[in-house]
């Protein structure tokens, strides 16, 4: 086989390979296929995770997991689910340690 025939063939093989990495696969690499639109009961809840949007998925998940060990998404849509994370950020940020006064650590000579 010829150099340029070798060029060619590598050069098709980069456009395909390229062209299959970009078709359409942007914003759909989701953790969350299906979500649901309730919240249930907050007591049997062990831990929230949100996911923000990034390259690979084009929206924000997040993802409850229970005490028992099951995991579901939820519509991050819907009202319920924004009171709630409201809720948990505002409980976070208020236990959160705040120090009682400045300190300086500047060095005498």
């Amino acid at each position: 086989m010829s150099g340029i025939m070798k060029v060619f063939l590598l050069l098709a093989v980069m456009v395909c390979i390229s062209k299959a990495q970009l078709d359409g696969t942007s914003g759909k690499n989701c953790l969350c296929r299906n979500v649901r639109n309730a919240v249930g009961s907050r007591n049997n809840i062990k831990d929230i995770q949100v996911y923000p949007a990034t390259i690979f998925c084009d929206q924000v998940e997040i993802v409850v997991t229970l005490n028992s060990g099951l995991r579901y998404c939820l519509n991050p849509k819907l009202k319920a689910v924004q009171k709630l994370m409201a809720k948990i950020m505002t409980s976070v940020t208020s236990t959160t340690a705040r120090p009682t006064e400045l300190t300086s650590t500047t060095a005498r000579i």
